[in-house]
């Protein structure tokens, strides 16, 4: 019986260890796409274009879904939040579509981001906020870098 006992919490030790290898880790400071004051979870997400958007709340995924059969209004911030964790890798300029030049690179909203040329990063640097977010992360701006989710191997 003490065997049993003994087998049965190693196997739960290591089956913890398994599921904590699995977590996702969020970047710290990452706030929710619909409640934009609050830290996203990493048990709150929704599938998008690829990859998971993160939320506060139960509550949140639902707002989104009904926003995403809608108008669309939190794409640019579910853009932003694809590339802050990761999860969508930059091909090209936002800005003028134009091969990627590492020596520019910034953080817009917690992303890093590269641009084409100084003079792209610098109409960027000039923006301040959701006008910032909007000309780096809007759809075409995303589909004019060539923002892909990898997927995983």
């Amino acid at each position: 019986m003490r065997r049993f006992s003994l087998l049965v919490a190693a196997f739960g030790l290591m089956f913890t260890g398994v599921m904590a290898a699995d977590e996702v880790k969020l970047p710290e400071g990452l706030k929710c796409i619909v409640a934009k004051e609050k830290p996203a979870k990493a048990d709150k997400s929704a599938d998008y274009k690829g990859g998971k958007v993160y939320f506060c709340c139960d509550g949140c995924p639902k707002a989104f879904a009904k926003d995403q059969a809608g108008d669309k209004k939190m794409d640019t911030v579910a853009n932003t939040q694809l590339v802050a964790t990761g999860q969508a890798k930059q091909h090209k300029c936002p800005l003028s579509g134009g091969d990627l030049n590492k020596d520019t690179e910034i953080t817009v909203a917690g992303a890093k981001v590269s641009f084409c040329c100084d003079k792209c990063k610098g109409v960027v640097e000039k923006l301040k906020g959701d006008e910032q977010i909007a000309k780096v992360f809007s759809d075409e701006a995303f589909e004019k870098a060539g923002f892909k989710v990898e997927k995983k191997k």
